[in-house]
Protein backbone atom coordinates (compact mmCIF):
# COMPACT_ATOMS: atom_id res chain seq x y z
CA UNK A 1 0.00 0.00 0.00
CA UNK A 2 2.96 2.11 0.87
CA UNK A 3 4.54 1.36 -2.37
CA UNK A 4 1.32 2.25 -4.05
CA UNK A 5 0.76 5.81 -2.41
CA UNK A 6 4.24 6.74 -3.42
CA UNK A 7 3.59 5.92 -7.10
CA UNK A 8 0.66 8.46 -7.17
CA UNK A 9 2.51 10.71 -5.49
CA UNK A 10 5.31 10.42 -8.17
CA UNK A 11 3.05 10.25 -11.09
CA UNK A 12 1.13 13.45 -9.50
CA UNK A 13 4.16 15.33 -8.99
CA UNK A 14 5.43 14.65 -12.84
CA UNK A 15 1.79 15.53 -13.73
CA UNK A 16 2.01 18.99 -12.43
CA UNK A 17 5.77 19.29 -13.74
CA UNK A 18 5.42 18.77 -16.90
CA UNK A 19 1.71 20.89 -16.81
CA UNK A 20 3.71 23.60 -16.03
CA UNK A 21 6.10 23.40 -19.13
CA UNK A 22 3.00 22.73 -21.33
CA UNK A 23 1.20 25.92 -20.01
CA UNK A 24 4.49 28.00 -20.43
CA UNK A 25 4.57 27.05 -24.23
CA UNK A 26 0.36 27.53 -24.79
CA UNK A 27 0.14 23.83 -24.57
CA UNK A 28 -3.48 22.13 -23.98
CA UNK A 29 -3.17 19.98 -20.66
CA UNK A 30 -4.31 16.88 -21.95
CA UNK A 31 -1.36 16.58 -24.16
CA UNK A 32 0.76 17.01 -20.55
CA UNK A 33 -0.83 14.70 -18.89
CA UNK A 34 -0.54 11.79 -21.62
CA UNK A 35 2.92 12.02 -22.05
CA UNK A 36 3.28 12.69 -18.17
CA UNK A 37 1.47 8.88 -18.47
CA UNK A 38 3.70 7.95 -20.82
CA UNK A 39 7.09 8.86 -19.45
CA UNK A 40 6.21 7.45 -16.07
CA UNK A 41 4.72 4.09 -17.01
CA UNK A 42 6.78 0.92 -18.54
CA UNK A 43 7.23 1.75 -21.61
CA UNK A 44 9.99 4.83 -20.71
CA UNK A 45 10.96 4.85 -17.11
CA UNK A 46 8.76 2.42 -15.54
CA UNK A 47 8.04 4.74 -12.45
CA UNK A 48 4.63 3.25 -12.40
CA UNK A 49 5.08 -0.62 -13.36
CA UNK A 50 1.88 -1.14 -12.67
CA UNK A 51 -0.85 0.58 -14.80
CA UNK A 52 -3.87 -1.12 -13.16
CA UNK A 53 -2.83 0.82 -10.04
CA UNK A 54 -4.40 3.95 -11.36
CA UNK A 55 -7.14 2.62 -13.53
CA UNK A 56 -9.79 3.07 -11.13
CA UNK A 57 -9.53 6.38 -10.90
CA UNK A 58 -9.50 6.80 -14.42
CA UNK A 59 -12.71 4.93 -14.80
CA UNK A 60 -14.21 7.54 -12.41
CA UNK A 61 -12.82 10.36 -13.88
CA UNK A 62 -14.45 9.45 -16.93
CA UNK A 63 -17.81 8.81 -15.39
CA UNK A 64 -18.18 12.00 -13.86
CA UNK A 65 -17.04 13.52 -17.13
CA UNK A 66 -20.40 12.33 -18.57
CA UNK A 67 -22.15 12.78 -15.52
CA UNK A 68 -21.56 16.83 -15.98
CA UNK A 69 -21.95 16.27 -19.45
CA UNK A 70 -25.50 15.19 -18.96
CA UNK A 71 -25.79 17.35 -15.94
CA UNK A 72 -25.68 20.18 -18.52
CA UNK A 73 -27.55 18.92 -21.16
CA UNK A 74 -31.05 21.02 -21.37
CA UNK A 75 -32.64 19.80 -24.13
CA UNK A 76 -34.80 22.77 -24.54
CA UNK A 77 -31.30 24.12 -25.66
CA UNK A 78 -31.22 21.70 -28.07
CA UNK A 79 -34.91 22.88 -29.56
CA UNK A 80 -33.57 26.38 -29.78
CA UNK A 81 -30.36 26.48 -30.64
CA UNK A 82 -31.21 27.01 -34.46
CA UNK A 83 -31.07 25.07 -37.59
CA UNK A 84 -27.18 25.65 -38.17
CA UNK A 85 -26.21 24.13 -34.74
CA UNK A 86 -27.82 20.84 -35.80
CA UNK A 87 -26.99 20.65 -39.59
CA UNK A 88 -23.38 21.40 -39.18
CA UNK A 89 -22.97 18.93 -36.24
CA UNK A 90 -24.45 16.42 -38.17
CA UNK A 91 -23.50 16.78 -41.28
CA UNK A 92 -19.42 17.32 -40.18
CA UNK A 93 -20.16 13.85 -38.09
CA UNK A 94 -21.45 12.31 -41.42
CA UNK A 95 -19.18 13.44 -43.71
CA UNK A 96 -15.86 12.46 -41.13
CA UNK A 97 -16.86 9.17 -40.23
CA UNK A 98 -17.45 8.46 -43.97
CA UNK A 99 -15.07 9.77 -45.36
CA UNK A 100 -12.57 8.77 -42.77
CA UNK A 101 -13.32 5.38 -42.68
CA UNK A 102 -12.73 4.70 -46.23
CA UNK A 103 -8.80 6.56 -45.89
CA UNK A 104 -8.76 3.90 -43.21
CA UNK A 105 -9.87 1.21 -44.84
CA UNK A 106 -7.38 2.53 -47.49
CA UNK A 107 -4.52 2.30 -44.94
CA UNK A 108 -4.90 -1.40 -44.94
CA UNK A 109 -7.20 -1.54 -41.75
CA UNK A 110 -9.87 -4.10 -40.79
CA UNK A 111 -13.54 -2.72 -41.75
CA UNK A 112 -14.18 -3.24 -37.60
CA UNK A 113 -10.76 -1.49 -36.83
CA UNK A 114 -11.70 1.68 -39.90
CA UNK A 115 -14.85 2.14 -38.18
CA UNK A 116 -13.75 2.79 -35.10
CA UNK A 117 -11.19 4.89 -36.00
CA UNK A 118 -13.18 6.57 -38.78
CA UNK A 119 -15.87 7.84 -35.33
CA UNK A 120 -13.31 8.42 -33.48
CA UNK A 121 -12.03 11.46 -35.45
CA UNK A 122 -15.73 12.95 -35.66
CA UNK A 123 -15.63 14.42 -32.38
CA UNK A 124 -14.32 17.60 -30.79
CA UNK A 125 -13.15 18.65 -27.56
CA UNK A 126 -15.60 20.81 -26.16
CA UNK A 127 -13.48 21.16 -22.68
CA UNK A 128 -10.39 22.98 -25.05
CA UNK A 129 -12.80 24.55 -27.26
CA UNK A 130 -14.99 26.49 -24.31
CA UNK A 131 -11.40 27.09 -23.01
CA UNK A 132 -10.17 28.65 -25.73
CA UNK A 133 -13.46 30.64 -26.87
CA UNK A 134 -13.70 31.99 -23.33
CA UNK A 135 -9.79 33.48 -22.90
CA UNK A 136 -10.63 35.40 -26.50
CA UNK A 137 -14.04 36.50 -25.14
CA UNK A 138 -15.77 34.56 -28.45
CA UNK A 139 -18.13 32.34 -26.94
CA UNK A 140 -21.40 34.93 -27.76
CA UNK A 141 -19.49 35.37 -30.75
CA UNK A 142 -21.71 34.18 -33.63
CA UNK A 143 -19.34 31.66 -34.77
CA UNK A 144 -19.11 30.69 -31.13
CA UNK A 145 -22.36 30.34 -30.62
CA UNK A 146 -22.60 27.97 -33.27
CA UNK A 147 -19.63 26.22 -32.79
CA UNK A 148 -20.56 25.47 -28.87
CA UNK A 149 -24.67 24.38 -30.70
CA UNK A 150 -22.48 21.73 -32.62
CA UNK A 151 -20.59 20.28 -30.11
CA UNK A 152 -23.36 19.55 -27.94
CA UNK A 153 -24.37 17.44 -31.06
CA UNK A 154 -21.49 15.31 -31.13
CA UNK A 155 -21.72 14.90 -26.91
CA UNK A 156 -24.93 13.37 -28.25
CA UNK A 157 -24.30 11.19 -30.80
CA UNK A 158 -20.51 10.45 -29.09
CA UNK A 159 -23.19 8.88 -26.08
CA UNK A 160 -25.38 6.70 -28.94
CA UNK A 161 -22.46 5.32 -29.90
CA UNK A 162 -21.53 3.85 -26.76
CA UNK A 163 -24.78 2.76 -26.36
CA UNK A 164 -24.37 0.55 -29.84
CA UNK A 165 -21.24 -0.30 -29.32
CA UNK A 166 -22.12 -1.99 -25.60
CA UNK A 167 -25.06 -3.53 -27.89
CA UNK A 168 -22.73 -5.58 -29.34
CA UNK A 169 -19.75 -5.65 -27.27
CA UNK A 170 -20.94 -8.39 -24.36
CA UNK A 171 -22.56 -10.86 -26.99
CA UNK A 172 -21.30 -14.28 -26.53
CA UNK A 173 -20.50 -17.60 -28.85
CA UNK A 174 -24.06 -18.99 -28.38
CA UNK A 175 -25.76 -15.53 -29.18
CA UNK A 176 -25.88 -13.46 -32.40
CA UNK A 177 -25.41 -9.83 -32.06
CA UNK A 178 -28.69 -8.83 -33.42
CA UNK A 179 -30.23 -10.83 -30.22
CA UNK A 180 -27.35 -9.27 -28.05
CA UNK A 181 -28.79 -6.16 -29.43
CA UNK A 182 -32.10 -6.93 -28.53
CA UNK A 183 -31.21 -7.79 -24.87
CA UNK A 184 -29.59 -4.47 -24.54
CA UNK A 185 -32.12 -2.45 -25.90
CA UNK A 186 -35.20 -4.03 -23.41
CA UNK A 187 -32.31 -3.64 -20.62
CA UNK A 188 -32.28 0.01 -21.69
CA UNK A 189 -35.93 0.43 -21.94
CA UNK A 190 -36.05 -1.02 -18.51
CA UNK A 191 -33.72 1.84 -17.18
CA UNK A 192 -35.00 4.54 -18.98
CA UNK A 193 -38.25 3.66 -17.42
CA UNK A 194 -36.71 3.37 -13.72
CA UNK A 195 -34.57 6.41 -14.37
CA UNK A 196 -37.49 8.46 -15.44
CA UNK A 197 -39.47 7.29 -12.40
CA UNK A 198 -36.94 8.57 -10.43
CA UNK A 199 -36.95 11.55 -12.04
CA UNK A 200 -40.62 12.47 -11.61
CA UNK A 201 -41.68 11.08 -7.99
CA UNK A 202 -38.15 10.21 -5.75
CA UNK A 203 -35.31 12.90 -7.11
CA UNK A 204 -36.90 15.92 -6.75
CA UNK A 205 -37.85 16.02 -3.28
CA UNK A 206 -34.74 14.17 -2.98
CA UNK A 207 -32.54 16.81 -3.64
CA UNK A 208 -34.41 19.73 -2.09
CA UNK A 209 -33.34 17.86 1.42
CA UNK A 210 -29.95 17.22 0.34
CA UNK A 211 -28.88 20.79 -1.38
CA UNK A 212 -29.37 22.00 2.63
CA UNK A 213 -25.74 21.05 2.54
CA UNK A 214 -23.29 21.67 0.08
CA UNK A 215 -20.87 18.59 1.44
CA UNK A 216 -23.79 16.26 0.75
CA UNK A 217 -24.74 17.58 -2.35
CA UNK A 218 -21.53 17.03 -3.95
CA UNK A 219 -21.31 14.06 -2.54
CA UNK A 220 -24.50 12.74 -3.81
CA UNK A 221 -24.34 13.76 -6.88
CA UNK A 222 -20.83 11.72 -7.23
CA UNK A 223 -22.52 8.48 -5.50
CA UNK A 224 -25.42 8.72 -8.18
CA UNK A 225 -22.82 8.68 -10.83
CA UNK A 226 -21.22 6.04 -9.81
CA UNK A 227 -24.28 3.86 -8.61
CA UNK A 228 -26.21 4.27 -11.85
CA UNK A 229 -22.75 3.86 -13.98
CA UNK A 230 -22.29 0.80 -12.19
CA UNK A 231 -26.20 -0.25 -12.92
CA UNK A 232 -25.36 0.26 -16.25
CA UNK A 233 -22.15 -1.75 -16.62
CA UNK A 234 -24.29 -4.51 -15.15
CA UNK A 235 -27.28 -4.67 -17.53
CA UNK A 236 -24.56 -4.77 -20.28
CA UNK A 237 -24.25 -1.14 -21.31
CA UNK A 238 -20.82 0.36 -20.69
CA UNK A 239 -20.37 2.45 -17.32
CA UNK A 240 -20.64 5.54 -19.63
CA UNK A 241 -23.71 5.64 -20.44
CA UNK A 242 -24.97 4.76 -17.17
CA UNK A 243 -23.13 7.99 -16.04
CA UNK A 244 -24.64 10.11 -18.90
CA UNK A 245 -28.18 9.23 -17.80
CA UNK A 246 -27.53 9.66 -14.14
CA UNK A 247 -26.37 13.37 -15.43
CA UNK A 248 -29.41 13.76 -17.56
CA UNK A 249 -31.58 12.71 -14.62
CA UNK A 250 -30.74 15.66 -12.99
CA UNK A 251 -30.39 18.08 -15.34
CA UNK A 252 -34.11 19.38 -14.95
CA UNK A 253 -33.87 20.12 -11.52
CA UNK A 254 -32.55 23.35 -9.94
CA UNK A 255 -29.45 22.07 -8.23
CA UNK A 256 -27.66 20.80 -11.03
CA UNK A 257 -25.89 24.49 -11.84
CA UNK A 258 -24.37 24.52 -8.36
CA UNK A 259 -23.93 20.71 -8.49
CA UNK A 260 -22.40 20.88 -11.88
CA UNK A 261 -19.98 23.99 -10.43
CA UNK A 262 -18.92 21.95 -7.69
CA UNK A 263 -18.23 18.49 -9.18
CA UNK A 264 -15.85 20.39 -12.49
CA UNK A 265 -13.03 20.42 -9.93
CA UNK A 266 -13.56 16.87 -9.19
CA UNK A 267 -13.89 16.07 -12.44
CA UNK A 268 -10.85 16.96 -13.69
CA UNK A 269 -8.84 15.79 -10.98
CA UNK A 270 -10.06 12.50 -11.93
CA UNK A 271 -10.00 13.01 -15.26
CA UNK A 272 -6.23 13.18 -15.08
CA UNK A 273 -5.76 9.85 -14.39
CA UNK A 274 -7.44 8.91 -17.51
CA UNK A 275 -5.36 10.22 -19.57
CA UNK A 276 -2.09 9.11 -17.22
CA UNK A 277 -3.32 5.75 -17.52
CA UNK A 278 -3.99 5.52 -21.12
CA UNK A 279 -0.22 7.19 -21.42
CA UNK A 280 1.53 4.52 -19.37
CA UNK A 281 -0.30 1.88 -21.89
CA UNK A 282 1.19 3.46 -24.96
CA UNK A 283 4.33 1.58 -26.19
CA UNK A 284 6.47 3.77 -27.83
CA UNK A 285 7.25 1.35 -30.63
CA UNK A 286 3.55 1.00 -31.79
CA UNK A 287 3.69 4.92 -31.74
CA UNK A 288 6.73 4.84 -33.63
CA UNK A 289 4.94 2.59 -36.50
CA UNK A 290 1.36 4.63 -36.78
CA UNK A 291 3.17 7.82 -37.76
CA UNK A 292 2.48 7.49 -41.33
CA UNK A 293 -1.17 6.73 -40.88
CA UNK A 294 -1.33 9.42 -37.99
CA UNK A 295 -0.35 12.41 -40.40
CA UNK A 296 -2.76 11.17 -43.22
CA UNK A 297 -5.66 11.47 -40.81
CA UNK A 298 -4.49 14.24 -39.04
CA UNK A 299 -4.22 16.35 -42.02
CA UNK A 300 -7.73 15.24 -42.93
CA UNK A 301 -9.39 16.36 -39.45
CA UNK A 302 -7.20 19.16 -39.42
CA UNK A 303 -8.37 20.32 -43.44
CA UNK A 304 -11.55 18.14 -44.16
CA UNK A 305 -13.49 19.22 -40.86
CA UNK A 306 -13.05 22.91 -41.30
CA UNK A 307 -13.99 22.70 -45.00
CA UNK A 308 -17.16 20.45 -44.22
CA UNK A 309 -18.60 23.02 -41.87
CA UNK A 310 -17.43 25.88 -44.15
CA UNK A 311 -19.61 24.40 -46.97
CA UNK A 312 -22.33 23.86 -44.66
CA UNK A 313 -22.64 26.99 -42.87
CA UNK A 314 -22.13 29.15 -46.89
CA UNK A 315 -24.55 26.86 -48.03
CA UNK A 316 -26.96 28.01 -45.39
CA UNK A 317 -26.30 31.89 -46.10
CA UNK A 318 -23.30 32.50 -43.37
CA UNK A 319 -20.34 34.86 -44.51
CA UNK A 320 -17.11 32.59 -45.22
CA UNK A 321 -15.05 34.40 -42.30
CA UNK A 322 -18.08 32.87 -39.36
CA UNK A 323 -17.69 29.78 -41.21
CA UNK A 324 -14.06 29.48 -40.68
CA UNK A 325 -14.03 30.51 -37.32
CA UNK A 326 -16.70 28.24 -36.63
CA UNK A 327 -14.87 24.81 -39.05
CA UNK A 328 -11.41 25.69 -36.86
CA UNK A 329 -13.04 24.25 -33.36
CA UNK A 330 -13.43 20.94 -35.24
CA UNK A 331 -9.67 20.57 -36.07
CA UNK A 332 -9.24 18.30 -33.33
CA UNK A 333 -10.02 14.51 -31.90
CA UNK A 334 -11.72 15.27 -28.20
CA UNK A 335 -11.33 13.26 -25.06
CA UNK A 336 -14.28 11.39 -25.99
CA UNK A 337 -12.24 9.69 -29.03
CA UNK A 338 -9.97 8.51 -26.66
CA UNK A 339 -12.72 7.07 -24.40
CA UNK A 340 -14.33 5.29 -27.20
CA UNK A 341 -11.16 3.91 -28.41
CA UNK A 342 -10.20 2.55 -24.95
CA UNK A 343 -13.91 1.57 -24.80
CA UNK A 344 -13.46 -0.46 -28.28
CA UNK A 345 -9.63 -2.07 -26.83
CA UNK A 346 -11.60 -3.43 -23.41
CA UNK A 347 -14.63 -5.04 -25.28
CA UNK A 348 -11.75 -6.44 -27.97
CA UNK A 349 -12.96 -4.97 -30.61
CA UNK A 350 -9.59 -3.47 -32.12
CA UNK A 351 -6.15 -3.80 -31.04
CA UNK A 352 -3.40 -1.71 -28.79
CA UNK A 353 -1.97 -0.61 -32.12
CA UNK A 354 -5.29 1.23 -33.02
CA UNK A 355 -5.52 3.03 -29.32
CA UNK A 356 -1.71 4.17 -30.23
CA UNK A 357 -2.98 5.36 -33.65
CA UNK A 358 -5.76 7.56 -31.98
CA UNK A 359 -4.04 8.65 -29.57
CA UNK A 360 -0.97 10.02 -31.39
CA UNK A 361 -3.90 11.92 -34.20
CA UNK A 362 -5.22 13.17 -30.92
CA UNK A 363 -1.48 14.58 -30.25
CA UNK A 364 -0.95 15.67 -33.13
CA UNK A 365 -4.23 17.87 -34.16
CA UNK A 366 -5.00 18.74 -30.61
CA UNK A 367 -1.60 20.77 -30.21
CA UNK A 368 -2.24 22.35 -33.76
CA UNK A 369 -5.26 23.18 -33.42
CA UNK A 370 -4.73 25.05 -30.55
CA UNK A 371 -2.61 27.21 -32.59
CA UNK A 372 -5.00 27.52 -35.13
CA UNK A 373 -7.62 28.71 -32.98
CA UNK A 374 -5.59 31.42 -31.39
CA UNK A 375 -4.53 33.10 -33.73
CA UNK A 376 -7.96 32.51 -36.48
CA UNK A 377 -8.57 36.39 -37.17
CA UNK A 378 -4.85 36.26 -38.57
CA UNK A 379 -4.76 33.13 -40.36
CA UNK A 380 -8.55 34.27 -41.86
CA UNK A 381 -7.21 37.93 -42.66
CA UNK A 382 -4.18 36.12 -45.32
CA UNK A 383 -6.53 33.23 -46.68
CA UNK A 384 -9.49 35.07 -47.04
CA UNK A 385 -9.70 35.51 -50.97
CA UNK A 386 -9.83 31.90 -51.36
CA UNK A 387 -12.36 31.31 -48.88
CA UNK A 388 -15.11 33.51 -50.81
CA UNK A 389 -15.68 30.32 -52.65
CA UNK A 390 -17.43 29.01 -49.73
CA UNK A 391 -20.21 31.55 -50.02
CA UNK A 392 -23.53 31.92 -51.75
CA UNK A 393 -24.59 34.93 -53.25
CA UNK A 394 -27.12 35.61 -50.72
CA UNK A 395 -29.27 38.74 -52.24
CA UNK A 396 -29.34 39.13 -56.66
CA UNK A 397 -27.94 41.95 -58.02
CA UNK A 398 -30.43 44.12 -58.86
CA UNK A 399 -32.32 43.64 -55.05
CA UNK A 400 -28.71 45.09 -54.21
CA UNK A 401 -29.13 47.92 -56.01
CA UNK A 402 -32.44 48.93 -55.33
CA UNK A 403 -31.07 48.31 -51.99
CA UNK A 404 -28.18 51.42 -52.31
CA UNK A 405 -30.93 53.62 -53.98
CA UNK A 406 -33.30 53.34 -51.03
CA UNK A 407 -33.59 55.99 -48.82
CA UNK A 408 -32.39 55.83 -45.14
CA UNK A 409 -31.26 57.73 -42.26
CA UNK A 410 -29.59 55.57 -40.00
CA UNK A 411 -27.31 52.51 -40.69
CA UNK A 412 -27.44 49.93 -37.51
CA UNK A 413 -24.26 47.59 -38.15
CA UNK A 414 -24.52 44.53 -35.83
CA UNK A 415 -27.93 43.13 -35.24
CA UNK A 416 -27.05 41.21 -31.61
CA UNK A 417 -29.63 42.03 -28.64
CA UNK A 418 -28.59 45.89 -28.46
CA UNK A 419 -28.58 46.39 -31.99
CA UNK A 420 -31.94 44.65 -32.41
CA UNK A 421 -33.17 47.06 -29.99
CA UNK A 422 -31.94 49.84 -31.11
CA UNK A 423 -33.26 49.76 -34.80
CA UNK A 424 -36.63 48.43 -33.38
CA UNK A 425 -36.79 51.93 -31.26
CA UNK A 426 -35.32 53.55 -34.27
CA UNK A 427 -38.56 52.27 -36.47
CA UNK A 428 -41.23 52.92 -33.99
CA UNK A 429 -39.94 56.46 -33.86
CA UNK A 430 -40.29 57.23 -37.97
CA UNK A 431 -36.61 56.87 -38.76
CA UNK A 432 -35.93 55.09 -41.59
CA UNK A 433 -33.56 52.02 -40.44
CA UNK A 434 -31.43 49.91 -42.33
CA UNK A 435 -29.86 46.93 -40.49
CA UNK A 436 -26.88 45.47 -41.69
CA UNK A 437 -25.32 41.66 -39.99
CA UNK A 438 -23.83 38.81 -41.07
CA UNK A 439 -26.06 36.45 -39.21
CA UNK A 440 -28.29 35.36 -41.86
CA UNK A 441 -31.12 34.65 -38.58
CA UNK A 442 -30.56 38.26 -37.45
CA UNK A 443 -31.25 39.74 -40.36
CA UNK A 444 -34.48 37.37 -41.34
CA UNK A 445 -35.60 38.45 -37.69
CA UNK A 446 -35.46 42.27 -38.16
CA UNK A 447 -37.34 41.19 -41.47
CA UNK A 448 -39.89 39.63 -39.65
CA UNK A 449 -40.57 43.28 -38.44
CA UNK A 450 -41.06 44.98 -41.07
CA UNK A 451 -37.82 46.39 -40.75
CA UNK A 452 -35.30 46.85 -43.69
CA UNK A 453 -32.39 44.48 -43.34
CA UNK A 454 -29.24 43.23 -45.73
CA UNK A 455 -26.48 40.89 -45.17
CA UNK A 456 -23.25 42.51 -44.24
CA UNK A 457 -19.88 42.39 -42.92
CA UNK A 458 -18.13 44.88 -40.83
CA UNK A 459 -15.21 44.01 -41.30
CA UNK A 460 -15.49 42.88 -45.11
CA UNK A 461 -13.45 46.09 -47.16
CA UNK A 462 -16.02 46.40 -50.19
CA UNK A 463 -19.31 46.72 -47.55
CA UNK A 464 -19.49 50.79 -48.12
CA UNK A 465 -20.16 50.18 -52.07
CA UNK A 466 -22.76 47.92 -51.27
CA UNK A 467 -24.97 50.14 -48.48
CA UNK A 468 -26.72 53.43 -49.19
CA UNK A 469 -24.23 55.95 -47.63
CA UNK A 470 -25.53 58.90 -50.49
CA UNK A 471 -28.55 58.78 -48.44
CA UNK A 472 -27.52 57.71 -44.43
CA UNK A 473 -27.36 60.58 -42.03
CA UNK A 474 -25.63 57.96 -39.72
CA UNK A 475 -24.09 55.07 -39.39
CA UNK A 476 -24.23 53.19 -35.60
CA UNK A 477 -22.26 50.19 -34.91
CA UNK A 478 -23.28 48.16 -32.17
CA UNK A 479 -20.50 45.62 -32.36
CA UNK A 480 -18.40 45.71 -29.69
CA UNK A 481 -14.70 44.26 -31.42
CA UNK A 482 -12.24 46.98 -32.08
CA UNK A 483 -11.11 45.11 -34.78
CA UNK A 484 -14.15 45.28 -36.33
CA UNK A 485 -14.89 48.98 -35.68
CA UNK A 486 -11.63 49.84 -37.38
CA UNK A 487 -12.39 47.89 -40.54
CA UNK A 488 -15.86 49.62 -40.87
CA UNK A 489 -14.47 53.22 -40.39
CA UNK A 490 -11.92 52.72 -43.07
CA UNK A 491 -14.16 51.31 -45.04
CA UNK A 492 -16.95 53.87 -44.42
CA UNK A 493 -14.05 57.01 -45.08
CA UNK A 494 -13.10 55.20 -48.46
CA UNK A 495 -16.62 55.23 -49.74
CA UNK A 496 -17.15 59.24 -49.26
CA UNK A 497 -19.22 58.87 -46.07
CA UNK A 498 -19.68 62.45 -44.63
CA UNK A 499 -22.19 61.85 -41.72
CA UNK A 500 -21.87 60.93 -38.39
CA UNK A 501 -20.67 57.66 -36.90
CA UNK A 502 -21.13 56.07 -33.87
CA UNK A 503 -19.07 53.33 -32.32
CA UNK A 504 -19.82 50.70 -29.43
CA UNK A 505 -17.21 49.37 -26.84
CA UNK A 506 -17.87 47.33 -23.74
CA UNK A 507 -14.80 47.26 -22.05
CA UNK A 508 -11.76 50.06 -21.02
CA UNK A 509 -9.45 48.22 -23.30
CA UNK A 510 -11.59 48.69 -26.03
CA UNK A 511 -12.24 51.89 -25.44
CA UNK A 512 -8.60 52.99 -25.25
CA UNK A 513 -8.09 50.86 -28.63
CA UNK A 514 -10.58 53.12 -30.33
CA UNK A 515 -9.39 55.98 -28.66
CA UNK A 516 -6.83 56.98 -31.57
CA UNK A 517 -9.33 57.01 -34.40
CA UNK A 518 -10.86 60.22 -36.08
CA UNK A 519 -14.23 61.92 -36.63
CA UNK A 520 -16.55 59.25 -34.37
CA UNK A 521 -18.13 59.11 -31.72
CA UNK A 522 -18.53 56.36 -28.76
CA UNK A 523 -21.44 54.39 -27.55
CA UNK A 524 -21.04 52.86 -24.45
CA UNK A 525 -23.87 51.06 -23.54
CA UNK A 526 -22.85 49.07 -20.05
CA UNK A 527 -21.89 52.67 -18.67
CA UNK A 528 -25.04 54.46 -19.57
CA UNK A 529 -27.10 51.63 -18.78
CA UNK A 530 -25.59 51.77 -15.59
CA UNK A 531 -25.98 55.54 -15.28
CA UNK A 532 -29.39 55.52 -16.12
CA UNK A 533 -29.78 53.19 -13.51
CA UNK A 534 -28.29 54.74 -10.83
CA UNK A 535 -30.40 58.02 -11.50
CA UNK A 536 -33.60 56.19 -11.38
CA UNK A 537 -32.45 54.41 -8.04
CA UNK A 538 -31.14 57.45 -6.44
CA UNK A 539 -35.00 59.18 -7.62
CA UNK A 540 -36.69 56.24 -6.33
CA UNK A 541 -34.66 56.91 -2.60
CA UNK A 542 -35.57 61.03 -2.79
CA UNK A 543 -39.41 60.21 -3.82
CA UNK A 544 -39.62 57.97 -1.26
CA UNK A 545 -37.83 59.99 1.63
CA UNK A 546 -39.49 63.06 0.95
Amino acid sequence: METEFFDIAILLALAVGIGGLAMLLRQPLIVAFIAAGIIAGPAVTGLVPHPGDIELLAELGIALLLFVVGLKLDLSLIRTMGPVALATGMGQVIFTSVVGYFIAIALGMSPVTALYVAVALTFSSTIIIVKLLSDKREIDALHGRIAIGFLIVQDIVVVMVMIGLSAFGAGTDTEGPWMEALRVLGAGIVMLLGVAIAMRYILPRLMEMIARNRELLVLFGIAWAVTLAAVGDAMGFSMEVGAFLAGISLASTRFRDALGARLTTVRDFLLLFFFLHLGSQLELDLLGAQVGPALILSAFVLIGNPIIVMIIMGFMGYRSRTGFLAGLTVAQISEFSLILAALGYSLGHITAETVGLVTLVGLITIGLSTYLIIYSHPIYDRIAPWLRIFERERMPQQDQDSQKEAAVDVIVCGLGRFGYDLAMKLSDRDIQVLGVDFDPSAVDGLLAEEVRACYGDAEDPELAERLPLSHARMVISTIPDPVANRALLDSLRHGGFQGRIMLTAHHPADIRALADLPEHELLLPFRDAASRTAERVAEGLRSKGG
